[in-house]
Parts: structure tokens; sequence; C-alpha cells
């Protein structure tokens, strides 16, 4: 694979960046990134953006060469037993193609993905496993339909804390780059036609976001052209609009790695989960990371930012996942 990127209500306002000078939002690390379930969920493969279950009992992820599952590229998943975990497994609803970037809905009613399998609209579709909550099994995936899904690739879903939208990366629609961010509405029932978040997208590949705990700001992975690896960056909502986006840090970026895969859940707020492999502290190629964060107000022109201050870079069109 050589491809990888608020609602209708709230876009209008999302398309211009806070005004210079105007507060914004910045993201301020609480606690160190420390390796998320070592040996477990991060082992000596590559583990890619963790999802888990609103109630906390549930822990899914990615995996491009965990051996043992369906396909190359596979959704694993590993349950919490009190203070311990069950053995890594891979998911039922697997296919022999490839699955990945899972997301729980906010109500813990399945698991939404992306996957090459057959029946899509060609590339990488977004597909949702039904969870029965008193059963505990999945059911059969489904196609998100053509209405979101494009002729092109679709990666990494997610929908909002309140259920009302989609957020996704796409390269299959007209953007500013080649895979940008595009959110989709929830009406009647149904995913409406998906429309971009120009405040955010730039001209490289913008994809992977995750809602923070305000319910608006992301944090999202970004890949200028020519760079080596990718970063995470934030957007911080702020007075009805996206601010100019800021590269995170060096607590969460580390330098010419891949940063990719950011997740969040109700169940744990203030913590953000991420992908990276960090020279201090690894276990594989890339590894999961656990954070503590909170999202402080400071002048969107405030020069001391060791946080979130943008430095000059070090795949996607143009690149595999790692």
């Amino acid at each position: 694979m050589t491809k990888r990127l608020l609602a209708l209500a709230i876009l209008s306002l999302a398309v211009s960046p806070v005004r210079a000078g105007s507060p914004a939002a910045l993201l301020r690390s609480t606690d160190p990134a420390q390796v998320f379930a070592r040996g477990r969920v991060s082992s000596e493969f590559s583990e890619v953006k963790l999802a888990l279950s609103p109630d906390g009992t549930r822990i899914l992820w990615g995996s491009t060469n965990r051996p043992g599952g369906p396909g190359g590229w596979d959704l694993w998943e590993s349950r919490k037993e009190g203070a311990a975990s069950s053995a890594p497994s891979a998911v039922p609803f697997c296919s022999p193609q490839n699955d990945f970037d899972p997301s729980f809905a906010p109500d813990g009613s399945g698991v939404y993905f992306f996957s090459n399998r057959p029946g899509g609209s060609g590339g990488d579709d977004l597909w949702f496993a039904p969870l029965d909550s008193s059963s505990g099994r999945y059911g059969s995936a489904r196609n998100l339909g053509p209405r979101v899904n494009s002729p092109g690739d679709e990666w990494a879903p997610v929908v909002s804390p309140d259920g009302s939208t989609l957020l996704f990366a796409t390269d299959g629609r007209p953007g500013a780059g080649l895979h940008d961010l595009f959110v989709s509405r929830l009406v009647d029932g149904v995913w409406r036609e998906p429309l971009p978040l120009p405040a955010v997208n730039g001209p490289g590949e913008d994809f992977d976001a995750a809602y923070l705990d305000d319910g608006r700001s992301l944090v999202f992975t970004r890949r200028t052209k020519d760079q080596e690896g990718a970063d995470l960056w934030l957007a911080a909502w702020h007075d009805g609009r996206y601010a100019t986006p800021r590269r995170l840090g060096p607590e969460i970026n580390a330098e010419k790695s891949w940063n990719l895969g950011p997740s969040t859940t109700a169940a744990e707020p203030g913590v953000l989960y991420f992908s990276s492999h960090r020279p201090d502290d690894n276990v594989g190629r890339l590894d999961i990371y656990r954070i503590g964060y909170r999202l402080v107000t400071a002048p969107a022109d405030a020069t001391d930012l060791p946080d979130c201050a943008p430095r000059p870079a070090s795949r996607k069109k143009g690149a595999n996942r790692p």
C-alpha cells in the first residue's frame, strides 16, 4: 500500500484561523510520555493507533507486521481483566485484506475502521463493526457507503464525543493537499456529504486526527513535503473557529520519527495516546505511548511556547506506513 489522511453547522465558522493577537488553546503535557502496555500492546512489532472502549475494558490497535492475523495489516484486541489484560488476538471482523485505524463509537456501539476488503468504493474505505452490549460480540462489518467513501483512500475515522460528526482523512476528494481532513454530519441517522476543514488542512498530508477533551480541538498528523517521518500538530478551537495549527513539541514529537495515530477516550480524560519511535524509550519499530495533557489559553502570538512551538520539519500519496 503506497497511500495513507464539524459538523455542517460549525463548518462555516471553521474556515478562518483565529485572528492575530486573540487567545488560543495550547497543549501542555502533565507527565512524560511512556510506553503503553510494554510487551503486551507495544511490542517488537509496529503498533499504530490505539482505541479504548468508552468503558475502558477493551483495547484495540492496528499492526502492520504482528504475526498471527488473517491479513497483512490487522486489528488486535486485548481485554482488561482487573489490573491485568488478556493476550492480544485479532478481532473477529478482521479480513485477509488490510484493516486498520480503529476507533470506538462514543456510545460503545461498535468500532469504525478502514479496510480495502471487497465491497467498497475503491481503495481504503471506512467500515463499521457493531458490538452487542449484552453478548459482548462483534457483528459483521458494514461499509459506510459511497456518500462517505470515495474511489480514493479514506483513513482514521473518529466520531465526535457528541456523536454528531464523523472526522476522517481522504485523498479521494478535492482538497488543499494530498490527504486532507474531512467531516460528515449525521442527519436522521445518515452520514451526509463530507466537507473539508480548510482552516486545518495544508498542502502536504493531513490525517489521523483525534478530538481533545473540549470536543472540538484536534490533534492530527501532518507530513510536509520530503519530510523524514511525520509529526503531530494541534488545531485548537477558540472563539468559534480553529486557530492556525501548531506543531507539538519534543515531549510528543520525536525528531525524524513517525509520530502519528493520536487517540483519546472518554474513559481517560486528559490522556493522549499516540504512536512513535522514541530513541530514549522504545520496544519496537513503532510503539504506542501514553501522555497526560491539559489545554491552556495563551496569546496566539506568544513566543514562549515550549510545548507547541512550530519547528522546522527535520509518507501518503507517496508513503507507506512504517
